[in-house]
């Protein structure tokens, strides 16, 4: 009565039933493991994946911040000979300065003894001028007496002898 009203069998059914549950654990056996085997296989190598690209990022982080100090220091390297470089010049300047400085002053020293040589030597020439000239006029005062207009004579000659 149960079979007629409902139209199944109830040996079917169970055999309906028992073969689905094989068809579940022989797909469960050879389907569902091994893809669940290939899944999370699959999730280590993503994992791995992971751990190597956080790994490289840390890599990666640690050279930058190793450039970035070899970068600084190579900064105060360059400043640093910059300013000795500058500090060199200037002494270098102070140098030549002072050393034309003191080469003017020898220059106006040795200046200054010519010119005094020169002078001493003008007025030596121009007292011998004189003293021969007093002689040639002691000479001819001597040799004649003098009125006047004779000595007026003389002392234009002699005025004009010393501007030759």
């Amino acid at each position: 009565m149960f079979e007629s009203f409902i139209g199944v069998n109830f040996w079917t059914a169970l055999f309906v039933l028992l073969n689905t549950l094989a068809v579940f654990f022989v797909a469960k056996k050879f389907l569902f493991v091994p893809v669940k085997n290939m899944i999370d296989s699959r999730q280590k190598e993503i994992d791995a994946m992971y751990e190597e690209a956080g790994a490289a990022k840390e890599e990666a982080k640690a050279l930058q911040s190793e450039y970035q100090e070899k970068l600084a220091v190579a900064q105060q390297t360059s400043d640093r000979m910059v300013k000795e470089a500058v500090a060199r010049g200037q002494n270098r300047q102070e140098e030549i300065i002072s050393q034309a400085n003191a080469e003017a002053r020898a220059i106006l020293d040795k200046a200054a003894a010519d010119i005094a040589q020169e002078k001493k030597k003008a007025i030596n020439d121009a007292k011998n001028e004189i003293s021969a000239m007093a002689m040639a006029i002691a000479e001819k005062v001597v040799g004649r007496e003098l009125n006047d207009v004779d000595q007026t004579k003389l002392v234009d000659e002699f005025i004009e002898e010393l501007g030759d």
